[in-house]
């Protein structure tokens, strides 16, 4: 059978990405786990020709993907939590929040956000169905509702003048039943801020190795335009923004609200639409992008080896886990991959195996080069290690293509 559009049901029929098949990114494994049988999914994307959505076809369930123990932490890195509070101070300013406001995180993860209204005495509420960042955040005083957000969940939530949510509208696998729920907890002159990766980023940095299970779908101002009007909300500004490698904030009220467009998202309509982003072209290519990459990182891999040189990974991201599944990269190549994040540290990378390890050990055993897997932070990481290439060793990052420095 065909499959249909998530949000439009429109055959899907357009390849965008094929990356064979793959275990979750995020879903690591313990040392009793190694011998066991590891679940994997084929991890395809589809453009849809009507509402142009990228999108995953669905082959995992939400609940599969996003467990109790879930791994990634927003707080293990510093340039993130700055980007955080950027925005809280700039968005309290912009809606004149206070007292009186009332303001919800869908995915509030470990609380690095909602963190930064408690101080201002601004009621919040966390909404995040993974059990161990919600715990995080409560640990910090900010309340949490465990449950996954969408229409139902809205029911049951306090009528909000803000509601966040930075890259989540990509992970949801019902993004029709997810717009409607923001509608119904919005109060009549409400915001919505969404923080998403811009597809047309993606395409343009060959940034394939944002693509796996948890991220549902790809994102553009069209598409979200489109979606958000079926649910009664329309896009009323726009930013673009340099994290995870090109994203888009975007403000969305109800449909009658008073808020007026501002210039911004009429500029950023022209630019998607002089790229080609209606156009099947524009799609067309990206394949050929992810197998020169995997290809290049496969090819410096050997021959370091060959060469006698040692190579470690940094970062036990999802990112990587994306790259190194597709190029089938194992510890031959890469005997260890280093993370900050205690909640990894002492666990093995899906569908790899390589174990993840802590920084420290990367002083006791220098390699002669580290592979920098989440690009986005690349130049927080080398910051942090810069004793490391004082010493002789040289950063590398795959994307959008191989690059040594050091």
């Amino acid at each position: 059978m065909t499959p249909s559009c998530r949000h439009c049901a429109s055959p899907l029929t357009q390849d965008f990405l094929d990356l064979g098949h793959a275990p979750p990114s995020n879903a690591y494994l313990s040392v009793e786990d190694l011998d066991r049988p590891e679940v994997t999914f084929p991890l395809k994307l589809k453009v849809c020709r009507s509402c142009r959505l990228v999108q995953t076809e669905d082959f995992a369930a939400a609940d599969e993907l996003f467990t109790r123990d879930y791994a990634y932490f927003s707080s293990t890195s510093r340039s993130w939590l700055e980007h955080a509070a950027r925005y809280v101070e700039m968005i309290c300013d912009r809606l004149s929040l206070g007292a009186d406001s009332h303001v919800i995180e869908v995915a509030s993860n470990d609380g690095y956000l909602l963190k930064n209204f408690l101080p201002r005495g601004i009621p919040c509420l966390g909404i995040e169905p993974t059990e161990s960042t919600a715990k995080a955040a409560e640990a910090l005083g900010v309340p949490v509702l465990q449950a996954f957000f969408g229409e139902t969940c809205a029911r049951d939530v306090p009528k909000s003048d803000l509601i966040i949510g930075n890259n989540v509208y990509a992970h949801v696998p019902d993004i029709n039943d997810f717009t409607r729920g923001l509608a119904r907890a919005l109060k009549p002159e409400g915001v919505v801020t969404l923080e998403f990766p811009h597809v047309m980023r993606l395409v343009e940095f060959g940034q394939f190795d944002t693509v796996y299970h948890e991220h549902f779908s790809y994102l553009s101002l069209l598409t979200v335009e489109r979606i958000f009007a079926s649910a009664g909300l329309r896009v009323w500004d726009v930013e673009e923004l340099p994290t995870h490698g090109g994203s888009l904030r975007v403000y969305g009220c109800l449909r009658s609200a008073s808020r007026l467009e501002t210039p911004n998202v009429a500029r950023l309509r022209a630019v998607e639409a002089e790229r080609g982003m209606g156009d099947d072209l524009f799609y067309d290519a990206f394949q050929e992008t992810a197998n020169r990459i995997k290809d290049d990182v496969l090819r410096f891999l050997m021959d370091a080896k060959a060469n006698g040189n040692s190579v470690a990974g940094y970062g036990a991201a999802a990112k990587g886990n994306t790259l190194m599944n597709y190029a089938g990269i194992r510890h031959d190549l890469m005997p260890f991959v280093c993370d900050a994040a205690p909640s990894k540290i002492g666990k093995y990378l899906p569908g790899s195996h390589i174990p993840i390890l802590s920084p420290d050990l990367l002083r006791e055993n220098r390699p002669d080069y580290l592979m920098i897997f989440p690009w986005n932070i690349a130049a927080e990481i080398r910051a942090q290690n810069a004793d490391l290439a004082e010493a002789g060793t040289r950063f590398v990052t795959a994307v959008p293509r191989l690059e040594v420095t050091g």
